[in-house]
């Protein structure tokens, strides 16, 4: 009897087809955005065009594909969907608006009322002492804390930067000097 023992996902390994949880709007959106970067810093080539690469970035982002993954379904490197992460992370921080800005046109439109709370984004467990700084005790999970700013409609005006999952809401909140930024657009 002869075996065959030839492997079903060849040398390169098996590729498959994901579907992401978000609209169109925001692949166009995000391409359009990058297709702006690269027209602004002079970029004449990219190993995808720039609605491929905003779909890797989405993946990664969204539901935390290994970039390592995505590179091999599309012939690239890992550490060209790494940048690629990191370019697009800088251009949507970019674009986010700022506490004091925030604050002031919530004053101009005569909001006077503003939602804050912290909340803890699941990642990976790291290994050895980088592991220790994103526990969060308080969640029994590792992961980032951010803060964010809402209207009384719960529509968001601002994010912080995100912090080990380990420092409390109130800890982020002095580091951003939430309270006096608030006392001084109430006051102002």
């Amino acid at each position: 009897m002869k075996k065959n023992n030839h492997p079903v996902e060849g040398p390169g390994g098996l590729v498959y087809t994901a579907r992401l949880p978000l609209s169109s709007a925001t692949l166009n959106w995000l391409a359009d955005l990058l297709r702006g970067h690269f027209k602004k810093i002079g970029s004449r080539w990219r190993a995808l065009p720039a609605g491929k690469i905003a779909g890797i970035v989405l993946a990664v982002l969204r539901c935390d594909q290994r970039p390592g993954d995505l590179a091999g379904g599309n012939g690239i490197h890992r550490t060209t969907v790494t940048r690629w992460v990191r370019e697009i992370v800088g251009l949507l921080a970019a674009r986010a608006p700022r506490l004091d800005r925030a604050l002031q046109k919530i004053a101009r439109k005569g909001g006077g009322l503003v939602l804050l709370d912290g909340w803890v984004i699941r990642t990976r467990r790291r290994t050895r002492a980088e592991n220790r700084k994103n526990y969060s005790g308080k969640n029994k999970c590792h992961g980032l804390l951010v803060i964010a700013l809402t209207d009384d409609r719960g529509r968001l005006l601002w994010v912080s930067a995100a912090r080990p999952g380990r420092t409390s809401e109130i800890t982020a909140c002095r580091h951003d000097k939430l309270t006096a930024h608030l006392l001084c657009t109430r006051v102002g």
